[in-house]
């Protein structure tokens, strides 16, 4: 069952720092709506999508393949934060959005974008901390775009020696790429050796 666990208050300032310790204990914040107060939240079970065993499906080989995608990293963080959240209910709040663009400019935040004919189609946005990438969302304007997204990161990742991807809770679009769940101890095991590692995020 996934339990949120309040780790502040409304007049609390949420910072880089206390989200980076967070993220290293197993925790990450979700706003209750747009304005709305963030809680943490440490899933158990826990959703993650095995780097070293990557099932990206046959049809999105094929379109990263095919190069209909102009895929970039880290060149528009913030834009993809936005896109993410323009949805009729969402936990990304301007705080969230603020954090991680902070977190984005120390170096932490990431993000991977497809874009088509010159403009951002699709998705998606994380934290890298060692070998761990943490992911937070993504979004689609365009058939396949989040999807090229993704596929494009877990090859990265796999080159560049990461050895987890928090999917955080199991979809069924990420199910296609081999998400499976772990219990919150076994994610915890996994996530204090990624922490371990020397490696840098693909960009």
């Amino acid at each position: 069952m996934t339990t949120p666990v309040t780790g502040r208050r409304q007049h609390e300032i949420l910072t880089p720092d206390i989200l980076l310790d967070a993220y290293r204990i197993g925790f990450f914040p979700m706003a209750e709506s747009r304005t709305g107060p963030l809680s943490w939240y440490s899933p158990d079970p826990r959703g993650i999508i095995p780097v070293r065993s990557a099932n990206i499906p046959r049809s999105v080989r094929k379109l990263v393949r095919d190069g209909r995608c102009e895929v970039r990293v880290d060149t528009s963080f913030e834009e993809v934060m936005r896109a993410c959240a323009e949805r009729e209910e969402t936990w990304i709040s301007e705080e969230i959005i603020d954090v991680y663009t902070a977190l984005f400019r120390a170096g932490y935040g990431h993000s991977v974008e497809a874009w088509e004919g010159g403009e951002l189609m699709g998705g998606l946005y994380g934290v890298a901390i060692g070998g761990a990438f943490f992911g937070e969302s993504m979004f689609s304007r365009s058939s396949g775009t989040s999807k090229v997204a993704l596929a494009t990161l877990m090859m990265r990742l796999e080159t560049a020696g990461f050895s987890l991807l928090d999917a955080q809770y199991i979809t069924p679009h990420l199910a296609q790429f081999g998400a499976i769940e772990v219990s919150r101890h076994e994610y915890l095991i996994l996530l204090e050796n990624a922490l371990e590692s020397d490696v840098s995020f693909p960009g």
